[in-house]
C-alpha cells in the first residue's frame, strides 16, 4: 500500500481513537473544526499535485500532535505534567510545542503546494514563510471568534491560556520561530539542490 494511503488510514484509526471519551467533548468538537475543514483541502490538493513523502509524515506527525491536544486539552496535556514539574514551569507548554511544530512540519507541504504556482524556489520559499506567519496569526483571531460564538466557557480550556494574557502572542512567537527554522532549512536545501548539475 502506497504510504500516503497507509498513513491516512493510521491516522484515521488513532483519531477515532482519540474521539473515545476525550476530556471536554465541547472542546473536543471544536479543535477538530480544524481536521474537518483542512483535511479535505489536503485530499484534494495531494490528489492535484501529489505531496512529497516527507510532507506526508509531517502533515501526518503534526496532525496526530494535534489529535492528542484535542483529547486532553492542550493545556492539560497529561504528558507533558511530569516534563512541567521536572523544569519548574508554571504552566503546560505541550501548546508552544504543537504551536512551533505548526510553522516547521507544515512548511515543506505548504511549500510543495505553493510551488505549483509559482516556479522560482526563492519566491516560493518567502511566501510560504509569510504565509504561515499570517496563518499563525489568523488562527488566533479565529480561535477567539469560534469560543465566543460556539461554546464562551469553553474559552480557558480551548485557547489554553493557562492565565498568561500574553498567550496568543507567545504562539505566534513559537510558531513563527519554526518556521523560520525551516525555512533556513528547506532554502539551504533546496538551493543546493537547485545548483547541482
Amino acid at each position: 500500500m502506497e504510504l500516503k494511503h497507509t498513513l491516512f488510514t493510521l491516522y484515521i484509526f488513532i483519531w477515532l481513537l482519540l474521539g473515545i471519551n476525550p476530556w471536554y467533548r465541547e472542546d473536543w468538537l471544536l479543535e477538530n473544526l480544524l481536521v474537518f475543514i483542512t483535511l479535505p483541502i489536503l485530499i484534494w490538493s495531494d490528489r492535484r499535485i501529489g505531496f512529497s513523502n516527507a510532507s506526508v509524515w509531517m502533515l501526518f506527525i503534526f496532525f496526530v500532535l494535534h489529535g492528542i491536544g484535542a483529547h486532553y486539552t492542550y493545556s492539560e496535556m497529561p504528558w507533558f505534567s511530569s516534563i512541567t514539574q521536572l523544569f519548574g514551569f508554571e504552566r503546560n507548554h505541550y501548546d508552544r510545542v504543537t504551536h512551533f511544530l505548526f510553522g516547521f512540519l507544515l512548511f515543506l507541504p505548504f511549500y510543495e503546494l505553493f510551488i505549483t504556482f509559482q516556479k522560482s524556489v526563492k519566491t516560493t520559499l518567502i511566501f510560504t514563510f509569510i504565509f504561515l506567519l499570517a496563518a499563525s496569526g489568523a488562527y488566533e483571531v479565529i480561535e477567539w471568534i469560534a469560543t465566543e460564538v460556539t461554546h464562551a466557557e469553553l474559552g480557558a480550556a480551548f485557547l489554553g491560556i493557562q492565565g498568561d494574557p500574553w498567550d496568543s502572542q507567545k504562539d505566534m512567537l513559537v510558531c513563527y520561530l519554526g518556521s523560520l527554522f525551516a525555512f533556513i532549512f528547506w532554502y539551504r536545501r533546496l538551493i543546493r539542490l537547485k545548483r547541482k548539475p
